[in-house]
């Protein structure tokens, strides 16, 4: 198969934000509008949690700040028994490194051999014998978890959940958005995500108290973005003056705010989120039609604001190098195994994953997103099927 120089690549991202977007950004910056953050930052927050479905929205500069403020805040918050928590095996460097940063012991947990989440019995395992304070999961490529039995083990060990969802923006399960199951979740508006501020990420949660230490930690852990009781509760307790208050920091803070420039882009890409997800979706299922020999992510996500098409192939090097030659972008299946990267076996040393094992070693995500139609992917999967040869493993179901 050869492309010829007039074949459109197929790339892994391509005009999330588009001209109009851009014209119409343009033409608000010209107008003289403030681009620092301020009330637009709040209006998206407000718009985003409304589309949610939840209480409290938190913008920041990207979804690996998403992360590290979540994190941070459940901690600052007192919502924490210990420091012991379960991340992910297959995830992404910045869905575990925060735990690392803040001085968390982290246990990686395998992955399921169906929707590439957390393994239900290596879970439970690891809950009866760690007793960890909190779990992070992540939702792979825009698929569920098992929501349902997590919740039910998160309950009887007395566990935090925490969803980082950058790859799920608008899935559902059960009739609710994925990233308010549980405490707080993360989402990600970098170029190749769903929707884009160019970079940017957000935080979601029904828990007014965790809304509150979230604002503080985002802005260097002052109180000036708080609700004005607790800005009056934080001045009474340690004695703080109206004037010096401008300028005390109640917590360890950060400075993790994005933009109001990037906030109008937000309201912008709001507009149009629905349909991205409904698209994405359909592109999945054409996916799966035409790849019908090889592995595919299954889980019980009512609607599939997919990500991207993830799969298994024995020869993956040599799968990559042809999809490359036809103009057709591909990558790993996001980090593979966390426990195979030098930053975690320099900390705690080899561990063994058997289901994400595989996944690090034969995975691989070929392009979704809603520029991308029917057409587009059976190219793809033409050029996939020409070379690629289905890995005969079967991901491991737990004993």
């Amino acid at each position: 198969m050869t492309t010829s120089n007039t074949v459109k690549p197929v790339l892994l991202a391509e005009e999330t934000i588009s001209q109009d977007d851009l014209k119409i950004t343009t033409e608000w910056m010209l107008a003289g509008n403030r681009l620092t953050k301020a009330e637009v930052t709040s209006q998206f927050e407000a718009s985003f949690a409304e589309w949610m479905g939840c209480n409290y929205a938190v913008f920041v500069n990207s979804g690996s700040s998403a992360n590290l403020l979540m994190i941070y805040a459940a901690k600052e918050a007192g919502r924490l028994r210990n420091n012991k928590v379960i991340a992910p095996g297959v995830s992404w460097v910045t869905t575990v490194s925060p735990l690392m940063q803040l001085g968390f012991d982290v246990r990686l947990c395998d992955c399921d051999p169906l929707n590439l989440g957390l393994d239900l019995n290596h879970l439970e395992e690891l809950c009866r014998t760690e007793a960890p304070s909190m779990l992070l999961l992540v939702h792979v490529l825009g698929h569920a978890n098992h929501l349902r039995e997590i919740k039910e083990i998160c309950a009887r060990y007395d566990v935090i959940l925490l969803e980082d969802s950058c790859e799920a923006l608008g899935s559902t399960f059960e009739g609710q958005k994925l990233g308010c199951h549980g405490l707080a979740g993360s989402f990600s508006f970098y170029y190749g995500h769903h929707i884009s501020t160019i970079e940017g990420g957000m935080v979601v949660t029904d828990d007014q108290e965790l809304h509150q230490v979230m604002l503080s930690l985002r802005s260097h852990g002052w109180s000036r973005d708080l609700a004005p009781g607790r800005q009056a509760d934080l001045q009474r307790t340690h004695n703080v003056d109206e004037f010096r208050n401008l300028y005390t920091f109640y917590y360890a803070g950060f400075n993790l705010r994005s933009t109001d420039l990037q906030a109008y882009i937000g309201l912008q890409q709001l507009k149009k989120l629905d349909e991205i997800c409904r698209i994405r979706a359909e592109n999945f299922a054409t996916y799966a039609q035409g790849l019908p020999g090889f592995f595919k992510q299954q889980s019980e996500t009512e609607l599939l604001s997919s990500f991207a098409y993830g799969t298994l192939v024995e020869n993956r090097m040599e799968v990559a190098r042809a999809l490359k030659a036809e103009s057709i972008e591909c990558r790993p299946l996001i980090c593979g195994n966390i426990a195979r990267h030098p930053f975690w076996v320099r900390v705690y040393g080899d561990q063994v994953l058997p289901n994400a094992d595989l996944i690090h070693d034969f995975g691989i995500y070929l392009p979704n997103h809603h520029n991308l139609n029917a057409a587009d992917i059976d190219r793809v999967a033409e050029c996939f099927n020409s070379v690629a040869r289905p890995m005969d493993a079967n991901l491991r179901q737990s004993a």
